[in-house]
């Protein structure tokens, strides 16, 4: 072998050790995803003529006057929402009082792989692996957003027969769930229903593997120049979905900042290797973990001269990638449901 075509060959041997780690580790990480969940959500709520899967702490097809709050858990990227149900329920009783007069919702987006293993009907809503992170179309039974699906839950809650005196909305997500509600509320368009009624609404945003900026500038500029798409949603403002593709970015970014929005940063959240956390160079490009990429996302907006915005960015102290502390912590219940215990807050 010549010398030149030698070299060539080690080189590639060592391009493909130095990947194969990294390959192996996305690999293992869809093959744990597309796991069939454990368990479905047995209530349902109706978008359009599909159905979409949800847990409750009450029966909502009946008026709740007493309900006054309302909050909205979103799982993670393992669907896992019975799990979230449950750490929402535990928030519930913390909050005592406030807690007794609150419902509490947990969401779950499927994939196919369980519609499948649960033999659900054909009019169960179902995304792509990742795509419902994002408010891409469904991919069955028709191409609805899953902003589309939480929007069902909003217009539902603004029907003022079955919650006369609802005064507060909180949609609340951890991990792949604050990827949506972070996304969610740049794009959404069912809070209207809620604003119209004189109710109020909030995002609450813990510790997520990535979010989604305005601008083309990124925390680490040497990545994102070497990363083809960096700037696609949902990571930046190209290629948007059908559901946010009409108004122009600066549109979004305007409603956006006017909106209620609360940054929970778990402050052990700091593992770079973190087996849950989102190592593609897009969100590469944001930090090297969530509790970086947080506060260089708020910095990023704070910089950006918006003057007084409705955003707030707390720390939750000894807490890491633990859905179940964040939403239980004193940080946690005072951004869900107003109890004093966060000195952030103050």
């Amino acid at each position: 072998m010549h010398r030149q075509a030698w070299l060539a060959a080690l080189a590639l041997l060592a391009m493909t050790a130095a990947h194969a780690p990294i390959a192996s580790a996305t690999q293992t990480r869809i093959e744990r995803d597309r796991k069939p969940v454990k368990e479905v959500a047995s209530g349902r709520v109706a978008v359009g003529s599909a159905t979409f899967p949800v847990y409750l702490s009450a029966d909502w097809s009946n008026p709740l006057p007493d309900v006054t709050r309302a909050v909205l858990v979103l799982h993670g990227v393992l669907r896992n929402a019975d799990d979230y149900f449950r750490a929402a329920l535990s928030a519930q009783a913390a909050a005592g009082d406030t807690g007794k007069s609150t419902l509490m919702i947990a969401p779950q987006f499927l994939i196919e792989p369980d519609v499948e293993a649960f033999k659900l009907p054909a009019e169960t809503l179902r995304w792509s692996l990742y795509g419902w992170q994002g408010g891409e179309p469904a991919l069955a039974p028709g191409p609805v957003s899953s902003f589309e699906a939480l929007d069902a839950i909003l217009a539902k809650l603004g029907d003022r027969k079955l919650f006369p005196n609802l005064k507060q909305v909180v949609v609340f997500g951890h991990s792949g769930g604050g990827q949506v509600v972070q996304r969610y509320a740049i794009a959404v368009k069912g809070d209207q229903v809620l604003l119209r009624e004189g109710i109020g609404v909030r995002y609450v945003v813990a510790n997520p593997s990535s979010y989604a900026y305005f601008t083309k500038e990124r925390p680490q500029p040497a990545i994102a120049a070497k990363c083809e798409g960096y700037n696609s949603w949902k990571f930046g403002m190209d290629d948007r979905p059908p559901y946010l593709a009409e108004p122009t970015p600066a549109a979004l970014e305007q409603a956006y900042v006017a909106r209620r929005v609360i940054y929970l940063l778990g402050t052990l959240d700091t593992n770079p290797n973190h087996p849950a956390l989102d190592k593609s160079c897009m969100a590469e490009a944001e930090g090297p973990y969530r509790y970086a990429r947080g506060h260089s996302y708020v910095a990023a907006m704070q910089a950006r001269d918006h003057g007084a915005t409705n955003h707030s960015v707390w720390d939750v102290a000894g807490v890491g990638h633990e859905g179940g502390k964040m939403l239980n912590s004193p940080c946690g219940l005072t951004a869900v449901f107003d109890i004093p215990g966060c000195e952030a807050a103050r």
